[in-house]
């Protein structure tokens, strides 16, 4: 079996030489044509370049919901009356009596005149774009073209969040070389930052991976232009994640055991962690205390949760001891959940709720770090995320098994594949809202699935003359198998859509599972890659696809 080969340097050094060309920042606004303008109360009115900036912003998401939402629309006109004049300030004073149309229908035609570019005029954009690349796009890493994965900083625009965001509708401000850290090996060249600006700083620290960072004001996060996906450091820390996920399974029930041992401690904290971890491991719940610096949203995970958060029941559906979750998780995407528990679960959520208020924590004694501290303790390496990919990239193996048949044809096959994966998406709670052509498309398919039906009747009937005529019923044959084969493509096809509609199977697929299990799948099934990973995802995996054999074994 062919093996990553994994290179180490001294006291956590990543690398020894590094060079780049720094970030490619997005062009400058470029204010509206004349023909175009913004009205207030009816009347036209001539806006500073700021404040028509983020004006235009708003305009080009009036097709979307976004902006019908009371929270954007409160945090867009609160963002961008602090860009207008105190002259501006003074007129606009109320959203609803703002016409963006005239800008909208600029924008809208814009979009459409891109569609409809000539073979000429998509060739000339390709060639600037490759420029681009060629220029910002690669760095030398170790005397190795390396390319750089998300080298184009994020243009200002309006920030849309997941779920139901609070800081939805805020500006995202343009980002400038002043705000941005350079990092790079001291003997390299310093990239140059555009004309007339400077780096906020430029740094020399080779334990670190990232090429250039810069903090946004939305979340006070921290952003990192990193290697792709696809490079040599991105491969050694993938595969490093997943051994360390495997080897969690040669001790996985010892851990089990304690913690189920620990359920019976008289000391609080114990306790508590044994609860923590039971839900950690049966539910891949996140561990908690995981916000940005500065998020208001009130997310949490499973140390964080209060006593709101839980309702318990007994005797509910047939399950004596059952757990109510109902929480915003991580990007604020609501958890809910009933779980059927051990009684000893059920009786220390009892305690632990005892004399609390529903906004009090329920697990008063423990956080994040003193959880982790344990684990690392039972296993070197081991932290609460690692049960999660643990039990993502178990979950998927074991599904694959049961589900997978070798006699189906590579639609069924693939069919049982994302149902494997949605149960992991479903475990992960990896959630998402139906496509908004998500109705239509089904319609268009089930058109096409009945016209099938419709020719699939008719090559039957041909059939059945050609058998009453005594002719040659090869070709009468030879229709009915193809239309059979169509038909039964489709309806999988159906089923599949209709399955996934509201589960987001790629962050699993990226962030989760062992790919290993995957490209030994594809092996053993015979299904080509190329249906599980599209092109970015075989770059990122390009290690699991070249070293794994159908016999690997998560």
């Amino acid at each position: 079996m062919n093996t990553l080969k994994i290179i180490h340097y001294e006291d956590g050094v990543k690398w020894k030489s590094l060079e780049h060309n720094g970030p490619y920042f997005p062009p400058e606004y470029q204010p509206l044509p004349d023909d175009v303008h913004f009205y207030y109360d009816g009347k036209k009115m001539k806006l500073s370049v700021a404040a028509e900036e983020v004006a235009l912003f708003f305009a080009q998401m009036l097709d979307h919901e976004y902006t019908t939402k009371k929270v954007f629309r409160e945090n867009f006109f609160k963002d961008w009356r602090k860009e207008m004049t105190p002259e501006e300030r003074s007129v606009i004073q109320d959203l609803n009596k703002c016409d963006f149309g005239e800008i909208h229908a600029m924008h809208k035609t814009k979009v459409e005149a891109r569609k409809n570019m000539t073979k000429e005029e998509k060739q000339t954009l390709k060639e600037a774009n490759q420029k681009i690349v060629d220029q910002y796009g690669y760095c030398l890493l170790d005397h190795h073209k390396e390319r750089i994965g998300n080298f184009k900083i994020e243009p200002p625009g309006l920030f849309r969040g997941r779920g139901e965001h609070p800081k939805q509708g805020m500006l995202k401000k343009r980002i400038q070389p002043e705000d941005v850290i350079i990092n790079c090996s001291k003997d390299a060249r310093i990239p140059d930052p555009p004309p007339g600006h400077h780096w906020k700083e430029v740094r020399h620290d080779n334990t670190v991976t990232w090429l250039a960072s810069w903090t946004e004001n939305i979340q006070g996060s921290i952003k990192y232009i990193m290697l792709n996906a696809n490079s040599k450091l991105k491969g050694e820390k993938d595969w490093e994640k997943y051994e360390i996920a495997r080897k969690l399974k040669s001790c996985v029930d010892d851990i089990r055991n304690t913690y189920l041992g620990d359920l019976k401690s008289r000391e609080m904290v114990t306790r508590q962690r044994a609860v923590a971890l039971y839900f950690i491991d049966k539910l891949a719940l996140r561990a908690g205390n995981e916000k940005e610096e500065g998020e208001t949203a009130d997310t949490v995970g499973c140390c964080s949760l209060r006593v709101e958060h839980i309702t318990l029941h007994e005797q509910l559906d047939g399950n004596k001891c059952v757990v109510e979750f109902d929480f915003l998780g991580k990007d604020s995407i609501r958890y809910y959940n009933k779980v059927p528990v051990i009684s000893k679960v059920f009786k220390s959520l009892k305690r632990f709720m005892d004399n609390k208020e529903p906004g009090d924590e329920l697990f008063d004694r423990l956080n994040t770090s003193l959880l982790n501290k344990h684990l690392s303790s039972l296993m070197p390496g081991l932290t609460a995320k690692v049960f999660r990919t643990y039990n993502a990239s178990i979950t998927l193996q074991q599904q694959l098994k049961e589900l997978s048949n070798k006699s189906d044809n590579v639609a069924e096959k693939l069919l049982s594949y994302n149902r494997a994966n949605r149960a992991v998406a479903i475990l992960c709670n990896h959630q998402r809202a139906p496509p908004k052509t998500f109705e239509q498309s089904m319609a268009n398919l089930q058109a096409k699935i009945d016209a099938r039906k419709e020719q699939l009747a008719l090559a039957k009937s041909e059939l059945k003359q050609a058998k009453k005529e005594a002719k040659d019923k090869g070709n009468s044959d030879i229709k009915l198998q193809r239309c059979e084969e169509h038909l039964l493509k489709m309806e999988v096809q159906a089923t599949d859509r209709e399955e996934n509609k509201q589960i987001a199977l790629g962050t699993s697929k990226l962030n989760y599972l062992d790919p290993r299990i995957s490209v030994a799948w594809c092996k053993n099934m015979e299904v080509p890659i190329e249906k599980i990973y599209n092109k970015t995802q075989r770059e990122k995996f390009a290690w699991a696809i070249d070293m794994t054999e159908d016999d690997f074994e998560f």
